[in-house]
């Protein structure tokens, strides 16, 4: 199994944020485009308020395993930002194809519910695949393509 597996088979991405009442960690559900991971999040939530001023997270893709010899997972970092028009529309639509709850015929507390929420796109700078299959602390960084990200 390989990192771009692991994200595509995988749902819950621990995003941990920095603000004025100090580090956060939030598990949100995501989407991933490669490398780059799409999630929702209400705008007032702490974590998006955190991004507002600190667009630099760190986060992570496991499971809850029992074995350390089973551990797998990936550790990031990277940076976020809202998306706004066509781009949080192509990020519903990559969602809607993995969370059927989200897609086109959304139900109607679900897409009331989408109406008041933020898309967000996180670009990471650094990934590193965790396999302990492999051996005990086994780690690789994963080469990324350099990317900037587009002005908001």
């Amino acid at each position: 199994m390989n990192a771009l597996t692991y994200l595509a088979e995988h749902h819950v991405l621990t995003l941990g944020t920095q603000g004025e009442g100090g580090p956060w960690a939030a598990a949100v559900f995501y989407v991933n485009d490669g490398y780059t991971l799409f999630f929702l999040s209400s705008p007032k939530s702490r974590h998006a308020r955190n991004l507002a001023s600190d667009p630099r997270v760190a986060g992570t893709v496991h499971e809850d395993y029992a074995e350390w010899t089973e551990i797998r997972g990936v550790q990031l970092e990277g940076r976020v930002r809202e998306l706004g028009g066509a781009e949080a529309a192509r990020a519903r639509a990559l969602y809607g194809a993995k969370f059927a709850v989200v897609g086109a015929q959304a139900p109607s507390p679900v897409a009331a519910a989408l109406a008041k929420v933020s898309w967000f796109e996180l670009v990471p700078e650094r990934l590193h695949f965790v396999d302990n299959s492999v051996a005990f602390g086994h780690r690789d960084e994963i080469a990324l393509p350099p990317r900037s990200m587009p002005s908001a």
